[in-house]
């Protein structure tokens, strides 16, 4: 097994009409929900070259209740699965205004880019690290069960990241306001990925966060069964040998690795990691937003 095995292999586009609003593409949609969109043809034109917004549609408001409504009746016909009640902006750019809000559960549909924080807790003892690891709880809609970061959570409409941020570590681990403002930022990373519900296509906004050694992690929210303390060896065993990691948290993980010098460029990996997860080097396997396209 390899670290490259957790962003190997490369989805298909071609199965993806660009979707539009004002004439920008903001999203990617699967051909077969191609056929179900163009059911509703005031809200969305379908053509052989693309889906796009109705030009009828024309103010966030207006836009946002349209294709609310659409969206709401693709649920109650089981099209989309896993309500949240929760709204993400649909924008050219994270710091863009927002053309229209979409529940989360059907940014997949239309292939919209969404963004995520990921917070890594970690305790120093010494000269040595471990991290604290998540176990997602067997009630997630999305790979339940999975290991996760000590935080990690959307970023949805009408918060900062920083907000945000404070509000998700108290919630998943019980780490006070005072605490969760310390988080580092460390960058971003994109990819895109194939679903069963479409592609997902986000960014990550990633934090280092240093805990104390006896502060004990409590979730409050109900999203994670239990909490661990791992020395780094068994992060990087766990990363490079198998699938225990929520994909995305595999990328945030082996990000941490590089950053903090346990891969260094003499690793046989380090070269493909590079290029993977931040472009970097020869060849290309990123989409025309610029996301590494991972395996279905």
């Amino acid at each position: 097994m390899s670290y490259l095995d957790r962003i190997a292999g490369a989805g298909d586009l071609s199965r993806y009409l660009p979707f539009r609003v004002d004439g920008t593409d903001v999203g990617s949609v699967k051909k077969e929900a191609v056929e179900i969109l163009a059911e509703f043809t005031d809200v969305f034109r379908v053509s052989e070259a693309a889906v796009v917004l109705a030009d009828g549609l024309s103010g966030f408001e207006q836009r946002t209740d349209a294709v609310d409504a659409v969206m709401r009746q693709l649920a109650a016909r089981k099209v989309i699965t896993g309500w949240r009640d929760e709204a993400y902006p649909v924008a050219t750019s994270f710091p863009a205004p927002a053309l229209f809000l979409l529940e989360r559960a059907a940014v997949p549909l239309l292939g919209v880019r969404a963004y995520e924080l990921h917070v890594n807790g970690y305790v120093k003892t010494g000269d040595s690290l471990s991290i604290w690891i998540g176990r997602r709880s067997l009630a997630k809609p999305t790979e339940p069960g999975k290991l996760d970061q000590l935080v990690a959570g959307g970023q949805p409409a009408g918060i900062s990241v920083r907000d945000n941020l404070k509000k998700e570590c108290a919630e998943e681990a019980g780490i006070p306001a005072e605490l969760a403002a310390k988080a580092v930022p460390s960058g971003a990373l994109s990819y895109a990925i194939e679903t069963p519900e479409g592609l997902r296509r986000e960014t990550l906004f990633n934090f280092d966060l240093e805990v104390p050694a006896d502060f004990p992690p409590a979730n409050t929210d109900g999203e994670v069964d239990e909490f661990y303390l791992w020395p780094m060896d068994r992060v990087k065993k766990t990363l490079r040998d198998g699938e225990d990691f929520k994909f995305n948290c595999a990328l945030v993980g082996i990000d941490f690795l590089i950053r903090h010098g346990f891969i260094e460029a003499d690793h046989p990996d380090y070269e493909g990691l590079l290029h993977g997860l931040y472009g970097l080097g020869w060849g290309s396997r990123h989409d025309s937003f610029g996301n590494l396209m991972l395996g279905c």
